[in-house]
């Protein structure tokens, strides 16, 4: 992968030149107009805190509005395949559980933002898609599966980018508009799940909230996660998502990933088929972090807090912060 302050040159030149928007992961040289906003001791570049202001042009260039991490550290788009009808394993899969795609933006001290995010898209609109993000110079930074045996067919497409935010989110927008993703729906209160929430938050030794009709949890690592000098906030995505669909009388499918450095994977894979879950994948979200960081998903229907027992046993082997 290209460094990050390379992508920039290359960025700053394609804009300049004939009004381009390319954008592309990128940073300013060591020596340069960040180095007052370095971290003192290790030279690190941290996300500012915005507001749902400070958000306003890159709601309008991506065409929907997002969601403002409660730090104020990252804005989060979501692009859920509302529009499609998936079933795996004999379920039929909510958007909250696996089809939410998603970008997720922060902002820097000079002003460019970083932004990483997973399109889902069916095998007919991969192509098409993966043109338009070269096209807007928007790293794909890997292509997976997050279910096994799907109907239809899908593939799970992650991205990565530093840039200004504005042609940031309209490569985005250029990506989404290749597929038949949905415009955005109205909020919904979150109304409740037919799992005992109470029993799968103790397993997990956390809270859950529901979403779209699924109960979903997010543990960010100890670690700070960087790219090139630049603190990656958690809520770009770096984190441990596990989501329960409700099936009935307690019963749960589950999917999400978990993130591990490489001597945490073989615990966490082992301990997951000692549960009896379902590896899916292995596989990087980024190119070029630090720690280097391992996603893995999963798979499995059951009685709920066995489930979730099962996932804490995993969890309890990576660095999580509780």
């Amino acid at each position: 992968m290209l460094k990050l302050r390379t992508l920039l040159a290359l960025v700053i030149v394609g804009m300049t030149a004939a009004g381009a928007t390319a954008v592309g992961t990128a940073a300013a040289s060591p020596g340069g107009a960040l180095a007052d906003h370095n971290d003192s001791h290790q030279g690190l570049i941290r996300p500012v805190v915005t507001t749902d202001a400070d958000w306003a042009p890159v709601a309008k260039a991506i065409g929907r509005t997002g969601k403002l991490a409660a730090d104020g550290t990252s804005y989060r788009v979501g692009f859920p395949r509302r529009d499609l009808t998936v079933t795996s394993g004999g379920v039929t899969i909510l958007p909250s559980l696996a089809l939410g795609g998603y970008a997720a933006f922060a902002k820097y001290p000079d002003g460019h933002a970083m932004v990483m995010g997973d399109l889902v898209v069916t095998e007919t609109e991969a192509p098409a898609v993966t043109d338009a993000l070269q096209a807007g110079g928007l790293p794909q930074t890997a292509i997976h599966k997050h279910l096994l045996a799907e109907s239809p067919p899908l593939w799970w497409m992650h991205i990565a980018g530093m840039g200004e935010p504005v042609a940031l989110a309209r490569a985005v927008k250029a990506a989404v508009d290749k597929t038949a993703t949905p415009p955005p729906a109205p909020a919904t209160p979150p109304g409740t799940v037919d799992l005992n929430t109470a029993g799968i938050d103790a397993a997990l030794g956390g809270k859950g909230s529901i979403n779209g009709g699924v109960y979903q949890f997010t543990f960010a690592r100890r670690d700070t996660i960087t790219e090139d000098r630049y603190v990656v906030p958690p809520g770009l995505g770096v984190t441990t998502a596990l989501n329960f669909q409700p099936l009935g009388a307690g019963r749960a499918a589950i999917n999400g990933d978990f993130a591990m450095t490489a001597g945490e994977v073989q615990n966490v894979l082992a301990t997951l088929r000692g549960a009896g879950i379902t590896v899916i994948s292995l596989h990087n979200h980024a190119l070029d972090d630090s720690p280097r960081l391992f996603y893995t998903h999963f798979w499995a229907t059951g009685d709920g807090v066995a489930l979730a027992t099962g996932l804490r046993a995993a969890l309890d082997q990576t660095a999580v912060a509780r």
